[in-house]
Order: structure tokens, then C-alpha cells, then sequence
């Protein structure tokens, strides 16, 4: 399986997978694998089949069924070592995947970066059955008006006593602020790396 690996190896590991769209080395992923390695973790990035499809053939593909990326996600775990000792996350899809994996076999903690708690329009289909499965400590990056699970929305879910927070003022499901706001995406990424390698650090 190819994957990128950014900072030295050492005790504190993060493995990031994709969102449904873009793959491992988008400008979102780097940015945040970069940015978090450079803050002491050693941050390692793989793809799941139907993105390694479309670099071979140019040709755009719909992400794997569950299974599919499930299976993905245990043989990354398995070629580092096993979970018990890494910390797993991912953007939107990616984070969806490795919280599913999270709820069924044991992680040091999860970072979902970006989580599609519901589909776009869709807030009564929610993607949050598994989570109070989930017993390591949970990060959720999210901007504050995220089309798949905004402040409000998210405030009126039932989620385990171990998530904590990171919002992003005004950010989209990318975390990028209108202009209006007074923000900047750069300050929201860069906010949501400082964040991130904080929290795999006390993991």
C-alpha cells in the first residue's frame, strides 16, 4: 500500500486518510500533515483503492463501498503495528471511516477532521449511530457552519464524554471563513494544525 510519511518516528503517530473527492496529497492534506509534523508527530497518509484507481487510469471514481475502506484502514493498522499505539483521523469521509474503526477495535484516540454528520441537506440522515461506541479520546475539528454539521446542529447530537471540540470561526466544511467574517482560512487551518498536534501529543 503507498503511502507519504512527514516528521520522524517516534512514540507520537497520526494516520490520516482522504476525503471522498481529493486525495492523500490535496493542498487540505499537506497542509495539515505538514503543519502537524513539523509540531513533533509523525504523520503518515495512504489512499483507499478507488483513489489509487484514479491516479493509475485519470478517470474519476465514487469512493469504495464501507467494506471496501474498512478493510483498507485494518491493513494501514496492521503494516504500522497494530491500532493500540497510534492516534487515527482523517478528512470528512476519511474521519467517518477511521471513527467506524474506532467503535470496533482499540486506537490511542481519534482526530476527524471535517466529520459528515449528515449529507448536505440531508440533517435528519445522521451519521452518528457508532460513536458512543467509541471509548478513546475523540477530536472533532469543524467549522462553525459546516453544510454537514454545523454549531447548532452538533450541539443537539448525543456524543460520548470523551469528544472535545475544535471550531472554527465561520468555516465551511474545508474551514474556510467568508471574507465577511473577519477571518482567514490560513488562520483556521493553521489553528486547527496547532490544535491537532496538541491533542495527538497528550494522547
Amino acid at each position: 500500500m503507498r503511502y507519504i510519511i512527514n516528521g520522524d518516528s517516534g512514540n507520537k503517530r497520526l494516520v490520516l486518510a482522504h476525503g471522498a473527492g481529493a486525495g492523500m496529497d490535496s493542498e487540505f492534506m499537506d497542509f495539515v500533515a505538514e503543519g502537524v509534523a513539523q509540531q513533533g508527530v509523525e504523520v503518515v497518509r495512504f489512499e483507499f483503492p478507488y483513489m489509487q484507481q484514479r491516479r493509475i487510469t485519470g478517470k474519476k471514481r465514487p469512493p469504495d463501498k464501507q467494506a471496501v475502506l474498512l478493510q483498507s484502514w485494518r491493513e494501514i493498522l496492521a503494516d504500522l503495528g497494530g491500532s493500540e499505539k497510534l492516534v487515527i483521523g482523517g478528512k470528512s469521509m476519511g474521519g467517518r471511516m477511521a471513527s467506524v474503526v474506532a467503535a470496533q477495535q482499540p486506537v490511542k484516540g481519534l482526530v476527524c477532521l471535517g466529520y459528515p454528520f449528515h449529507p448536505a441537506r440531508k440533517p435528519e440522515s445522521l451519521r452518528t449511530e457508532h460513536l458512543p461506541a467509541i471509548k478513546c479520546s475523540t477530536l472533532f475539528v469543524q467549522g462553525e457552519r459546516d453544510a454537514l454539521g454545523n454549531k447548532l446542529e452538533v450541539a443537539e447530537y448525543d456524543l460520548p464524554p470523551t469528544v472535545e471540540w475544535c471550531w472554527l470561526p465561520d468555516g465551511d466544511h474545508d474551514f474556510k471563513p467568508r471574507v465577511r467574517s473577519g477571518h482567514t482560512h490560513l488562520e483556521n487551518l493553521n489553528a486547527a494544525v496547532k490544535r491537532v498536534a496538541e491533542f495527538v501529543r497528550c494522547c
